[in-house]
């Protein structure tokens, strides 16, 4: 039995990447939100990693987690190549962001979330936690819109003559950050509307698939590698298209990312070398944001919203639930 299972992950995946990883970053979430407006990044972050450590545990899988978080921040890991789960069980690749965007559970401002990617074994990049530049745009796109070999401004023409609307008409999404002040000015020659986030960029590129509801035509810009992994598999399931070029600008990263097997520090990555085959993804609100709400605590219960993503199937899941029991929380004091 234990042979068969081995060999039919994806029959696997699909019974327990659904409800099961919801419960994973429902975990994390309701963990991080105790300390929502506390001014406390790295207590957040720890308490979403332990509740997402915790779960992930006890699952029947063989995972391994091939993205982690925290090297960059000095935070709490799941650090890279740390095994999960049961063992029994099929093997899978993990990248989670068990709180994405700290401060913005620390000052409880909008767009905080806990989320993974669970893939096939040897599916996920194993990218360093480094910079990486990105671009994205949702579906109905001819192949090779965009690409990170053009000019922010070829970019958006193209993907306005794609949409059929003048590139003023683009709305752009890009991390606010000193490094992007010329792309800003570039993007702003063209009079398109920029809008600025200041942290969050898995649902900024995720934002981009639903333009009619966020507003977002294409993401541009720097930001870590991690999250541009875990990105790339809400984009396999959702569509779109996406280009990521790690940021090796020092021999230590050249190194480290010789490591984890990149042999080509320049090397383009599209969706499918990001992430490919079976890929699910999971992701829980913390606070309220574009897209999912935060947790809520009412009377004698728990509320979360979660929103669960497949590559296989093309589905896309909306779960809000009602926990009861609280217990299963940890939610010590």
């Amino acid at each position: 039995m234990a042979n068969d299972k081995a060999a039919q992950p994806s029959q696997l995946l699909e019974r327990i990447l659904t409800l099961e990883l919801v419960r994973v970053t429902e975990r994390a979430a309701v963990a991080a939100s105790l300390l929502r407006g506390r001014g406390q990044e790295k207590a957040a972050d720890k308490a979403a990693v332990d509740a997402m450590r915790r779960e992930l545990n006890t699952l029947p899988i063989d995972g391994t987690v091939v993205i982690g978080e925290g090297e960059r921040d000095e935070a709490p890991m799941l650090f890279i190549g740390e095994r999960v789960g049961t063992g029994e069980g099929p093997k899978v690749d993990i990248a989670v962001d068990p709180l994405e965007g700290t401060t913005l559970c620390a000052k409880d401002m909008p767009g905080s979330i806990a989320v993974m990617a669970m893939a096939e074994g040897g599916t996920l990049l194993a990218a360093p936690d480094v910079y990486m530049e990105k671009i994205a745009v949702g579906p109905g796109y001819p192949k090779g819109v965009v690409d990170l070999d053009r000019s922010p401004e070829e970019n958006i023409r193209a993907v306005a003559a794609a949409k059929g609307v003048e590139p003023k008409d683009i709305t752009v999404l890009i991390l606010e950050r000193p490094r992007h002040q010329e792309l800003i000015q570039k993007v702003r020659s063209l009079g398109c509307g920029i809008r600025l986030i200041t942290d969050g960029d898995i649902m900024g590129v995720i934002f981009t698939t639903m333009p009619d509801e966020t507003g977002i035509d294409l993401y541009l810009g720097i930001g870590a590698a991690p999250e541009g992994v875990i990105a790339a598999g809400a984009l396999r399931c959702i569509g779109g298209q996406m280009q990521g070029r790690l940021i090796l600008d020092t021999p230590e990263k050249r190194e480290r990312a010789k490591k984890m097997g990149v042999t080509d520090p320049d090397r383009k990555y599209d969706l499918n070398d990001l992430a490919r085959g079976d890929v699910v993804v999971a992701a829980t609100g913390v606070t309220d944001g574009a897209l999912l709400h935060g947790v809520r605590f009412k009377g004698g219960h728990v509320e979360t919203d979660t929103i669960v993503y497949r590559s296989v199937t093309g589905t896309v899941r909306r779960i809000r639930a009602e926990h009861r029991n609280i217990g299963k929380f940890h939610l010590e004091p």
